[in-house]
C-alpha cells in the first residue's frame, strides 16, 4: 500500500512517505522502461471506514488533521461510503476518502527491478554475506561464495541487517515483526479503492483477488503461516466485506517487517566505516519508502548533496 496518510500518524514517518509518494509515477514509469516489463500500480485512492463512535471520532480526527496539512480528501456518511463501495458492509457510519493513495504490485515491481538492474549491467548473485571488514583499503565482504571486495557497500538485508557484522560499528538495531497476509479471490473485483478498516486493509487487484492485511506479530525469524493468523484475516475480510464469506482462498504467506526502536528507518552513510551505507529498518514501509531510499542513497554515493529528509533518519542515531 502507498498510504503516508495513514500509516505515517508520526510526523517524520508522514514526512518521508509523502515525499517518496511524489517520486512514485516517475520511479514507476522509469522502471518499466528499463525492464520492458508492466508494473501493476493503481493511484485509486484509499478508504477509511468506522462502524462506532470511537472510529468515527478518530476518523473526525483525522479529518482535521488532513485539513490543517492541507491534503485532498472526501468525508463521507455511510451512505455515501456505500454508493462508492456497494459491496461493504451495511453498519459503516462513515469513511475518509484520500483518492492521491493506491498501492503497487510488488512481486511484479521486485521482477521489474531485477531485469532493470540487468540491462544496465549489474551481476545480481544470490550469496548470503556474514561481515564487511576494510582490508587493505578496500571493504571485504564474507560470503558464503567466498570473499568479495569494493569500494562502496550498502547494507539493506531488512530483518537480517543485525546479522552482517561491520568492522567498527554496533550491529544494526533491527528486529524482525512477522505480517501474515490472506488472498481471496472473488468472481468479480470486490472492491475499486483500497479499503482500512476493522483493525486491517482490503487492497483489490486487477484480476479479482482480494489481499487482506495484516497481521503485527513480534515472534522472531519465524515465517510460518499460522491457522489463528488466517482466522483474524478472515474475519476482518467478512466484516468489512460480508460476500467474503463465500469467496475462493487464493493462498496465504508471511514476511517478516525490519523494525527499528524508533520505527523509522535507517539510510545514510556509516559515521564508523568509510564506504559502508544503511538502507534498512523500513519496518512497514518499504515499498513506500522505495523510491526516497534509493535517491537519498544514490546523492550520498555519489557525493551529491543529501535532501532534507536525509536528516531524519540518520545511522549516526543508532551509533552505526
Amino acid at each position: 500500500m502507498l498510504a503516508p496518510y495513514i500509516e505515517g500518524h508520526a510526523g517524520a514517518l508522514r514526512r518521508l512517505g509523502l515525499a517518496s509518494l511524489d517520486l512514485y509515477d516517475g520511479f514507476i514509469a522509469r522502471v518499466a522502461a528499463d525492464a520492458r516489463r508492466r508494473i501493476e500500480y493503481r493511484r485509486t485512492g484509499t478508504l477509511q471506514v468506522a462502524y462506532d463512535d470511537a472510529e468515527v471520532e478518530r476518523l473526525e480526527r483525522d479529518r482535521a488533521s488532513l485539513a490543517e496539512l492541507g491534503a485532498v480528501h472526501s468525508y463521507l456518511d455511510g451512505d455515501a461510503v456505500r454508493r462508492l463501495e456497494p459491496r461493504l458492509a451495511d453498519d459503516i457510519r462513515a469513511g475518509l476518502l484520500i483518492p492521491t493513495h493506491g498501492y503497487v504490485g510488488v512481486a511484479s515491481l521486485v521482477t521489474a527491478l531485477g531485469e532493470a538492474a540487468r540491462a544496465a549491467g549489474t551481476t545480481l548473485s544470490a550469496s548470503e554475506v556474514h561481515s564487511v571488514e576494510r582490508v587493505a583499503g578496500a571493504l571485504q565482504l564474507d560470503t558464503s561464495d567466498g570473499a568479495m571486495t569494493s569500494d562502496v557497500v550498502v547494507l539493506a538485508a531488512g530483518s537480517w541487517s543485525g546479522d552482517i557484522s561491520v568492522t567498527a560499528a554496533p550491529a544494526a538495531p533491527v528486529r524482525p515483526v512477522r505480517g501474515q497476509l490472506l488472498q481471496l479471490r472473488f468472481d468479480q473485483p470486490p472492491l475499486t479503492h483500497v479499503v482500512w478498516g476493522a483493525g486491517g486493509y482490503l487492497v483489490p487487484w486487477e484480476d479479482g483477488r482480494l489481499l487482506v492485511g495484516a497481521t503485527v506479530e513480534d515472534v522472531g525469524f519465524d515465517e510460518g503461516v499460522t491457522l489463528d493468523g488466517m482466522q483474524q484475516l478472515l474475519d476482518r475480510a467478512r466484516r468489512l466485506v460480508p460476500s467474503a464469506e463465500s469467496a475462493r482462498c487464493d493462498g496465504a504467506r508471511a514476511g517478516l517487517r525490519p523494525a527499528t526502536p524508533d520505527e523509522l528507518p535507517i539510510i545514510g552513510a556509516s559515521a564508523t566505516q568509510a564506504g559502508v551505507y544503511y538502507a534498512t529498518g523500513h519496518y512497514r514501509n518499504g515499498v513506500l519508502l522505495a523510491p526516497l531510499t534509493a535517491m537519498l542513497v544514490a546523492d550520498l554515493v555519489q557525493g551529491r548533496s543529501a535532501r532534507d529528509e536525509f536528516a531524519l533518519v540518520r545511522p549516526d542515531r543508532f551509533g552505526l
